[in-house]
């Protein structure tokens, strides 16, 4: 049995008089919840927002650089659909949302469908992350980690053809756009590939693709753990190895061996060839050029010296 006035008076109860009215109406609207200060997931939201635009918290380290073996994604209406004309590889295509349609992205989504590429529509906000904060203007394609083919492929490749080999070996060039435009000039000019270091060197990357304008589909690149050794064992093999370099005494035009099995080696614009790998070479040309002008561009002087090396082979 309860003890005495434990018990609450039970009934009915006297009214407001419409005086709690407004706390019955609510305070509106719930707000989304990324903008809730007690949303769980917000600070993560905002981790993700720094990583994709580079700016790491204060007191913690940057975030961590792309795998090499990560795939990448090419933005641009034009670089996409050129991409894709060429038949370059691909795990999908990403279609922003409410996207303004033009023959561009139709061709890209109709090509994409045709050889059974993924095709997912993504906001902008994700494409800007996945595009790494470049132009993409609605569309990216993914591109997959690039397979480098194997120094004496290239060789391979030009006695497959029956044709004398010509290989372009980069040296210190770093900007992966050099790779492309070189890339597209050894295509051009009847290159049989392209050799590349693996460290200290741009490799085939998403603005390599873009800028090849799709060559790099069909022009292999080699890598090798060491220049020096692998045009070493070119010139074992009976290649001669010529290197670009603007102290040499020799145009380019001039060079006698340009009819012979070769590899050209392209140095960076600023440092030129290595010593290591100038003392590799069999002979050292250069560009002639008027003197106010230093040097050129590496993709540039590799297009001079292959349109050179390809017009005495004709002669």
């Amino acid at each position: 049995m309860a003890g005495k006035g434990s018990g609450r008076r039970q009934g009915a109860t006297k009214g407001t008089g419409g005086k709690g009215k407004r706390t019955l109406q609510g305070r509106g609207a719930t707000p989304p919840a990324h903008m809730r200060h007690w949303f769980k997931d917000k600070s993560r939201a905002e981790r993700i927002e720094r990583e994709a635009a580079g700016i790491a918290r204060p007191g913690r380290p940057q975030p961590k650089a792309r795998r090499e073996d990560a795939p990448e994604v090419i933005g641009g209406r034009n670089p996409v659909v050129e991409a894709l004309r060429a038949g370059v590889p691909a795990n999908a295509l990403y279609v922003a949302q409410r996207i303004e349609n033009d023959d561009r992205v139709r061709e890209a989504i109709k090509i994409a469908a045709d050889r059974g590429i993924a095709l997912l529509e993504v906001s902008r906000e994700k494409l800007d992350r996945l595009t790494e904060g470049n132009v993409h203007q609605g569309l990216g394609l993914q591109i997959p980690a690039y397979e480098y083919a194997h120094p004496s492929d290239l060789v391979e490749r030009a006695q497959d053809a029956a044709e004398v080999p010509l290989i372009v070996a980069l040296d210190g060039v770093t900007d992966p756009r050099n790779l492309g435009a070189i890339a597209r000039s050894a295509t051009a000019f009847g290159a049989h590939g392209l050799l590349v270091p693996a460290r200290r060197s741009a490799g085939v990357t998403a603005g390599a693709w873009k800028t090849s304008a799709g060559t790099l589909a069909n022009l292999p690149v080699a890598r090798a753990s060491n220049l020096t050794q692998a045009l070493q064992t070119y010139r074992e093999s009976g290649l001669f190895v010529i290197g670009l370099d603007g102290d040499a005494s020799i145009d380019v035009g001039d060079v006698e061996l340009a009819a012979e099995p070769l590899v050209v080696v392209v140095g960076s614009e600023g440092k030129g060839l290595s010593r290591l790998v100038r003392e590799s070479c069999d002979q050292v040309v250069r560009i002639p050029m008027n003197a106010a002008a230093e040097s050129l561009n590496a993709g540039v002087a590799a297009g001079i010296a292959l349109y050179e090396i390809a017009r005495n082979r004709r002669r």
